[in-house]
């Protein structure tokens, strides 16, 4: 296993140490104290599957549907359709989609809220046996969602560290195999250096926490639409994320090619005067990625972030016109969803025409995965942006 090649690594390497000591210069006084280096241990036993897992969900024509809105969340998009945000109305929303029939063609894995994780279908089927009927991979949020940081400006950081170790444990158990941990950065708010730094280290210690316990962790520190600025500034701030990201992931020797990375595109702000074409953004959203995203990390699976069903498409199509380095995909939640809850309406008889909503959702953004996608004949509500000011999960 991929572990103990490390193991045997560092074995070698601390004999070859132990027996050659680094000083200044040759000839330096022996009084002069040696320097000794290690190099670590990486991710216990659950290398090889971490590998295995990361290269499953990022496959050919497939990305992940996100379901993880907590229960606030999900009470909201239920509320939009005249239900109540009860456990039996979650439920049978979660399992219309979750029991889709030929879903797995389209999509690889599915990011579940904790509840969940542990529900069941109406019959008594476990969620996580319906995914794996389809090939789709169960996923988990595990972040504990974000709160004020203090002596930031108006800042956020997300929590959760505690006890994440145990839960990630008992959540392996019940089938996942990936995890979920989101935490923002917002542009009109500076960022500060101390969100920036906060939003990495946060990221990296979890992801770290997440592979010691076989989960594939997802990093995503979302750079939110919010503000009025041009793309040119996205891109400076999406930069300096992904560099204190990148710099804290190894800090915390985590393996990169056991890693998903869920960024947000690089578009000008939502306010801002101009609209950005679908060219422009994978244009930056490119640019960005090759200058901080190391080639060894199997998938980048993009959030939508408030753009309409079809933006989030044509933009995810734009970025595979090209080959990349990595499998470029989607990770969506509204931009899977918001055509499926409307053509639902929580009505059983509606259940049907919205598994056939799921999918056209899904199989559009797999030809976009794919760099095949046309938005011909998409639909108006398909066309309707869903960006929310100061939007929280």
């Amino acid at each position: 296993m991929a572990c103990s090649s490390f193991a045997k690594l560092n074995s070698l390497s601390s004999q070859w140490i132990g027996n050659n000591s680094f000083s200044s210069r040759r000839g330096s006084s022996p009084l002069i104290a040696t320097r000794r280096v290690s190099l670590p241990i990486r991710a216990a036993s659950y290398a090889d599957e971490l590998v295995q897992t990361a290269k499953t969900i990022a496959s050919p024509g497939r990305g992940i549907l996100a379901i993880d809105e907590s229960n606030a969340t999900c009470g909201k998009r239920l509320a939009s359709i005249g239900l109540d945000n009860t456990e039996v109305n979650r439920q049978a929303y979660r399992q219309l989609l979750l029991t889709t029939p030929g879903l797995g063609e389209y999509i690889s894995g599915s990011i579940l809220f904790e509840e969940t994780l542990y529900q069941s279908t109406a019959d008594g089927k476990k969620f996580v046996d319906c995914l794996r009927e389809e090939k789709i991979v169960p996923g988990i949020k595990v972040d504990k969602g974000l709160v004020p940081l203090p002596g930031s400006n108006n800042e956020s950081w997300c929590q959760g560290l505690d006890g994440l170790a145990s839960r990630s444990a008992e959540y392996y158990k019940q089938g996942a195999r990936f995890a979920k941990w989101r935490t923002v950065v917002s542009i009109p708010c500076g960022p500060s250096a101390l969100a920036v730094k906060e939003a990495a280290w946060g990221l990296a210690r979890y992801a770290a926490i997440s592979q010691d316990n076989g989960l594939v962790p997802i990093v995503e520190p979302e750079i939110l639409l919010d503000g009025d600025h041009p793309i040119e500034r996205t891109l400076e701030v999406a930069e300096k994320v992904w560099a204190e990201v990148f710099f804290y992931l190894a800090e915390n020797n985590v393996i990169f090619e056991g890693i998903l990375l869920k960024p947000s595109m690089v578009t000008p702000g939502a306010e801002h005067k101009e609209k950005a074409s679908p060219e422009t953004i994978a244009k930056y959203t490119l640019t960005m990625l090759r200058r901080r995203v190391p080639p060894a990390v199997p998938g980048i699976m993009f959030l939508s972030g408030g753009q309409s069903e079809v933006e989030a498409t044509l933009n995810l199509n734009a970025m595979n016109k090209s080959p990349n380095p990595w499998h470029v995909s989607f990770s969506y939640a509204r931009a899977l969803q918001n055509t499926v809850l409307k053509t639902w309406q929580g009505r059983p008889e509606n259940a049907e025409a919205a598994q056939k909503a799921l999918l056209v959702r899904a199989k559009a953004n797999s030809l976009a995965q794919l760099g095949r996608y046309s938005a011909e004949g998409e639909s108006e509500e398909a066309n309707k942006g869903m960006f929310v000011k100061g939007y929280t999960y």
